[in-house]
């Protein structure tokens, strides 16, 4: 029977968030979803590197134990537990939560699979059809320059296949990339029953997902009265109660730290949007210019007069790609003349760089502590001299390991040869960089898959 309401949380924001606020919603926040966002838009290509080395890992270890951990409970209160930690082996990570829950004793548990946004193996298929996949941020058309060194390549589903295996009794869902809010459009829809052709609901739907997919953010979490915020190492993760109408509350649960008010929930609705007026995602498209927030009593904030379009028939495809490699080096510099010894030691950084015969595409150096956030538009302080330390960072880019190695060597070399005083941490090895192309293809060319498997 469709819900006339639907009561979800989050339950993280990113790969490597707490464990703890996410366990505390769902004993105490009589929740029918808990949703998990773990991906980022480098996170693909660096799991299809670890499934390349090993064909039966690609998937987020944590999700898997966050779902272990969580399912008794969840049985318990009811709970869907919603995640996009399947990364680019969705299958894999759900083979390996079946043989957790099988040894905890939860067999029977059934475990929604959601795939098909992987395209690294179709995209010579795709080209061949004629897609031609422009850089959608640059305009580069020549895709071809880099497709010997493509690691990745995933479209970005939307919560169809969610819905699919919540429907055919799911209670833990693991998918590929699907947006960032679609692992919460997801559940909405299935609990009303509807939404896919309102796209007044659907809009809703993904601006309740976007205000709460990144947890702690709109509790309080990198706001800019963050010195305002109480107990935020207690921090409560958000709750979204969704009305069939489309309004929603976004609250917390008593007695946790952060706070939600209209300014909170502000500052997340704006949080990584372009054109407020089209939040396109492939869910639908919202309009961030039309909600109404208003205050309904300590940390209860009403969102409504959502408004939306159709979903586009487009869909994005973030291209990862091999591009060089990062020598880096950090090195830190004590009063007396801390800044002076960290221009020395740049200096002497430099004769070693060409002494080695480094061969670089590019080189950035800050000194941490007065210009590595805000680089050139940072002054110097009028007392360089007062300074306690400075640390000096110096990045380099590569086309090869061996010159970012170069890097490590050189920066390792001033333990003798750079100024009395300096203090290092481990030198820190040369790494692969990973570039990112996004592009769009049409949907249809992106069909979903799904499975569900029994524990």
């Amino acid at each position: 029977m469709a819900a006339d309401r639907v009561r979800i949380g989050c339950g993280s924001g990113f790969w490597g968030d707490a464990f703890d606020p996410a366990m505390e919603l769902l004993e105490h926040g009589e929740l029918d979803a808990l949703a998990f966002d773990f991906l980022a838009e480098l996170t693909m290509a660096l799991l299809q590197r670890v499934r390349a080395r090993e064909p039966q890992a690609g998937y987020v270890e944590d999700a898997v134990d966050f779902m272990a951990k969580m399912a008794a409970a969840a049985r318990r209160t009811g709970t869907q537990l919603v995640s996009n930690g399947g990364g680019v082996n969705p299958r894999a990570g759900a083979l390996a939560l079946a043989g957790r829950l099988r040894d905890a004793g939860l067999s029977g548990t059934k475990i929604g699979v959601v795939a098909g946004d992987d395209l690294l193996d179709r995209l010579d298929a795709l080209a061949a059809e004629g897609i031609r996949f422009f850089n959608s941020a640059t305009g580069d058309a020549d895709f071809g320059r880099i497709r010997k060194r493509i690691v990745s390549a995933n479209a970005y589903l939307g919560a169809d296949g969610i819905v699919e295996v919540l429907d055919g009794g799911a209670t833990i869902v693991l998918t590929g990339r699907v947006a960032d809010s679609s692992v919460f459009v997801g559940p909405i829809l299935h609990r009303l029953g509807r939404g896919f052709d309102d796209p007044d609901l659907l809009a809703a739907a993904i601006t309740a997902g976007h205000i709460a997919e990144c947890a702690a953010g709109c509790t309080g979490g990198m706001s800019s009265r963050f010195d305002t915020m109480p107990q935020m190492g207690r921090v409560g993760f958000p709750i979204v109660e969704f009305d069939a109408g489309g309004s929603f509350v976004v609250t917390k649960l008593a007695g946790t730290g952060g706070r939600v008010d209209t300014f909170t929930v502000k500052e997340h609705l704006v949080y990584e949007i372009g054109n407020p007026n089209r939040y396109v995602v492939p869910d639908g498209i919202a309009d961030f210019t039309t909600p109404r927030l208003r205050q309904d009593g300590a940390d209860r904030v009403v969102v409504e007069g959502v408004r939306g379009l159709p979903r586009p028939e487009q869909l994005k495809v973030l291209v990862g790609y091999a591009d060089g490699w990062i020598g880096e080096g950090l090195l830190f510099f004590p009063w007396p003349h801390a800044l002076a010894r960290a221009e020395k030691a740049k200096a002497t950084l430099l004769e070693r760089f060409e002494r080695l015969g480094l061969s670089a595409q590019d080189i950035d150096w800050s000194y941490v502590g007065i210009n590595a956030l805000h680089g050139p538009a940072a002054p110097l302080p009028p007392w360089r001299d007062e300074l306690n330390e400075v640390g000096l960072r110096v990045a380099v880019r590569t086309a090869t390991r061996d010159e970012a190695e170069k890097v490590r060597r050189a920066c390792a070399q001033l333990w003798i040869m750079g100024p009395g005083g300096t203090a290092f941490g481990v030198p820190m090895k040369p790494r692969p960089v990973v570039s990112l192309w996004p592009t769009l293809i049409p949907r249809e060319l992106v069909p979903w898959t799904t499975e569900i498997i029994t524990a």
